[in-house]
């Protein structure tokens, strides 16, 4: 099997920290235009946003699956030609990717690519942000609102975190690894219709100074 990626440096390595036999054939692309030409048995676009135009240029690689990391836009952001995956950075490299279908008939398409793979997913709602980025965000915007209001610094909840829950990263340190935009995107999606999900004034502020 044949698998053209589009990805950067960093999530190319996680992919790569997973391993993959050696009968499967790895394509990595750096550009839109150079993925829609490769001549592979599935695709992935790991660099994907929600713009219409390059949903219409993934259109294009019909009857072919095709896996996007999109974590806050569900399939009917996307239509439901795409298979939705979350490739957040350092959520790759789980040993159980979280995939959405949208459409039905695709889980055989999963089941032979991920076989081929050898690797192992899980199949979630068709949902904005999944499951394991949904609790993330909500995790690192209690941490916000918690440095906001003075109570400890960042260092201080990391470390409350990680002895506290034995997470791998505190929510400070996690976030930046992820990205704040990525994170902030999926809150501003997610608080539109759930107000548990509206987002800390101190990110806000943050992001908005990046």
């Amino acid at each position: 099997m044949t698998i053209a990626i589009l990805a950067n440096d960093e999530q190319k390595e996680e992919w790569l920290l997973k391993e993959v036999p050696d009968e499967v054939e790895l394509v990595w692309i750096d550009s839109m235009s150079s993925l829609i030409m490769v001549e592979a048995d599935a695709y992935f676009d790991l660099l994907f946003d929600a713009d219409p135009e390059r949903t219409a240029r993934l259109k294009q690689l019909k009857n072919k699956p095709v896996f996007i990391n999109a974590v806050p836009w569900t399939g009917a952001v996307t239509g439901h030609s795409l298979i939705r995956m979350n490739a957040w950075p350092t959520l790759l490299r789980r040993p159980i990717v979280e995939i959405a279908l949208t459409d039905p008939a695709q889980e055989a398409c999963v089941k032979e690519v991920f076989a081929s793979l050898q690797w192992r997913y899980q199949l979630v709602p068709d949902a904005c942000g999944m499951i394991t980025p949904r609790v993330l965000a909500m995790i690192f915007n209690e941490a916000w609102f918690t440095f906001g209001e003075g109570v400890s610094t960042k260092e201080e909840i990391d470390t409350a975190m990680k002895l506290g829950t034995n997470y791998p990263m505190g929510p400070f340190e996690w976030g930046s690894k992820i990205g704040w935009q990525h994170v902030h995107q999926l809150l501003q999606a997610l608080g539109r219709t759930d107000a548990r999900y509206t987002i800390a004034p101190a990110l806000e502020q943050y992001v908005a100074n990046k």
